[in-house]
């Protein structure tokens, strides 16, 4: 036997003859090129502990493919820990901040103040590192905003009606230093360095540049036209298959693909116009799912991100906390054939 096949062996022994959550720990102790070959091999999550009895109870929908909870992110989310359910991608995109009002107790996104809202995001993706495999990926798709600070909005804007529903966050009087009228946020750049401070690692801020934006209704700045999409990992050796998205080059040789991405954006569908693009949850899912893996969105609204990783053979789990979406993501899975 090779002396690499001898230590993708060991590490396999070493991590995942133990209990689920031991071996995640235990996965922290390998030697590097341990680590490195158990990345570039995960072993993934058995299909017995994807269909155990106590998460299908909970669950609002499930199939042998697909679980979908309705509930608070971080309650689905012990679920998972308690069965032992590791995933290895993390695709989604929270509630932006103030932007609209899903109707919701407990909903992320109507915080009174930007340093409310970055922090109940930390909460909640941190929680997702109990779930994350060692070799998985966390990708946040988060858009900024502006403090406004002059009171509910009373005009119509045909083109922006669901961010429209009365007093936001931002149309309060501000605190004078961060929040002043006509301030931009910076909330995608606060929260990421938020994460670092949590000791989780960020691997890119991928701009996601719509060539079809909503218009801007205004005269003295430039009309915003992107959001990001942040690429987390929790050590130095995870998961990705540079060549499931890369740039082929005329040698045959896989460039990796560029931290720029044009995608229009989505047109939304019914009960739901925050819709993801399934272009791009694509590079995240291919990227950074190993054959047979799981995928997860815990703020997964109409389901694209578990869509999409049907469509590429994946397992799948989506969290949201709003009924009418559950619904939503199990009729759209449901009615695709493969």
């Amino acid at each position: 036997m090779k002396n690499a096949e001898k230590e993708k062996k060991r590490a396999e022994e070493r991590s995942w003859s133990l209990h689920p959550g031991e071996a995640q720990r235990r996965e922290r102790n390998l030697t590097t090129k341990e680590q490195q070959l158990l990345a570039k091999n995960p072993v993934v999550t058995e299909q017995a502990v994807f269909e155990k009895p106590e998460l299908r109870r909970r669950a609002f929908y499930s199939d042998r493919h697909c679980l979908i909870f309705h509930a608070e992110v971080c309650q689905a989310l012990e679920w998972l820990k308690q069965a032992g359910l590791y995933v290895d991608c993390i695709v989604t995109s929270p509630p932006f901040y103030g932007q609209r009002d899903y109707g919701v107790e407990r909903q992320i996104g109507l915080e009174e103040t930007p340093y409310g809202y970055v922090d109940n995001l930390v909460k909640a993706f941190c929680a997702t590192r109990d779930v994350l495999k060692t070799t998985g990926s966390l990708w946040v798709n988060i858009g900024d905003t502006y403090w406004n600070g002059r009171g509910e909005h009373k005009g119509r804007d045909h083109k922006q009606q669901a961010r429209r529903f009365g007093l936001r966050p931002q149309d309060r009087p501000g605190d004078g230093r961060l929040c002043k009228n006509k301030q931009l946020l910076l909330i995608p750049h606060r929260f990421a360095i938020a994460m670092q401070e949590r000791d989780w690692i960020v691997r890119n801020d991928n701009v996601w540049v719509k060539p079809n934006p909503i218009p801007d209704q205004v005269a003295d700045r430039c009309s915003m036209s992107h959001e990001y999409v942040f690429h987390f990992v929790t050590q130095r050796f995870y998961f990705f298959s540079r060549k499931a998205v890369g740039r082929k080059s005329a040698r045959g040789t896989y460039m990796p693909p560029l931290d720029t991405w044009e995608v229009p954006i989505s047109k939304g569908r019914p009960m739901h116009k925050a819709t993801f693009s399934e272009e791009l949850v694509r590079i995240p899912i291919l990227a950074t799912t190993p054959p047979g893996g799981v995928v997860m969105d815990p703020f997964a609204g109409s389901g694209t991100s578990l869509l999409v990783a049907k469509k590429h053979g994946f397992r799948s789990i989506g969290i949201d906390i709003k009924s009418e979406y559950c619904e939503l993501m199990r009729d759209t899975l449901r009615s695709l054939l493969i």
